[in-house]
């Protein structure tokens, strides 16, 4: 296990979503991947927002367009001399769903202790949770400087 089917290579995934958490995991996962051998592949999703069912017209491809200019946009300013370079993806879906697919075969999940959303002074995001709970390989949960 800690491969993916398109490589025999070791991977580790990392959930990306902007937030100073998911930089400090995407930062943490790059070191860890150093130490392991191992490929970085950072994953974000993105979904419609909440009212887009009410009628109104919500351009999809705008949405998922803006979530990877700013995956790219957050990779490039945290990657380091990481080779090869950190592979990006982004996917339609709930994050949490998205990062437990992303994370079948992968040696190890990584994600930040609170996204965007939520409740501030929780000590986990529902999303982090939700991948400590039912993903398919350990995860590591990072702490940004600020939390």
């Amino acid at each position: 296990m800690g491969t993916t089917p398109e490589t025999a290579h070791p991977v580790i995934v990392v959930g990306v979503d902007g937030s100073p958490s998911s930089r400090a995991a995407l930062r943490w996962a790059q070191r860890q991947a150093r130490l392991e051998d191992a490929s970085v592949e950072a994953v974000a999703a993105w979904d419609y927002p909440p009212m887009s069912g009410w009628g109104l017209s919500i351009p999809g491809p705008e949405i998922e367009e803006a979530a990877r200019l700013a995956l790219a946009d957050t990779v490039k300013q945290e990657q380091d001399d990481t080779r090869p370079p950190v592979r990006q993806r982004t996917e339609y879906g709930h994050p949490a769903d998205v990062l437990l697919k992303a994370a079948r075969g992968a040696l190890l999940l990584v994600v930040g202790t609170r996204g965007l959303g939520g409740f501030t002074g929780t000590l986990l995001g529902s999303v982090s949770r939700h991948c400590v709970e039912h993903a398919p390989c350990p995860v590591v949960v990072v702490r940004s400087a600020g939390t």
